[in-house]
């Protein structure tokens, strides 16, 4: 639940899957599926309570760069990394890392707790702007930093997670499995 601006410190990288998608709500959905699935490969199981949480923030991450994040004709990437603790090889951390093309709308979250609290009905009633809320009371630590290969950001998310088997070794996948 802590935000900063610095990564967390280098571990090592037990997978990772890279995907480009566009940047439409159907881009946002198939991220969100598909890293689901990858996941799942990873050993952190459908219907799991790990598994819901990660899902959510690839989802909310994801729509964000289609909502705030959207430059036409331009696509967004989800980067998933399992990182391993050295001490504990039965807890991962899983980083989701989404990155837009566009650097002018940089993220923060719309309102503390007591603030939503605070909201009168008809503004509790609508359906965004909750986001980024989500996103700090369920991950471990969120961020975002100046996208390195281009104009605009990456955030990114962590949380960490007890699996049920071993990860399976690094690869990449798609048509962008180039470094980020």
């Amino acid at each position: 639940m802590n935000r900063t601006e610095q990564p967390a410190p280098a571990t090592p990288v037990h997978s990772c899957f890279t995907l480009r998608f566009s940047s439409t709500p159907r881009g946002a959905r198939l991220a969100r599926r598909l890293c689901g699935e990858r996941l799942d490969a990873w050993g952190i199981l459908y219907g799991s309570d790990a598994h819901d949480v990660l899902s959510l923030l690839v989802s909310e991450l994801a729509t964000n760069a289609v909502i705030h994040g959207h430059v036409t004709g331009r696509d967004f990437r989800v980067h998933l990394l399992a990182l391993s603790a050295p001490a504990d090889a039965a807890t991962l951390t899983i980083r989701v890392e989404v990155t837009d093309t566009r650097g002018d709308r940089l993220p923060e979250p719309s309102a503390t707790p007591a603030a939503h609290a605070a909201q009168p009905a008809a503004d509790s009633a609508r359906t965004g702007g909750r986001g980024l809320f989500l996103v700090e009371a369920l991950a471990d630590r969120w961020g975002w930093a100046p996208r390195q290969d281009g104009p605009g950001k990456t955030v990114w998310a962590e949380y960490t997670v007890a699996t049920s088997k071993t990860v399976a070794p690094v690869a990449r996948y798609g048509p962008s499995a180039a470094p980020s």
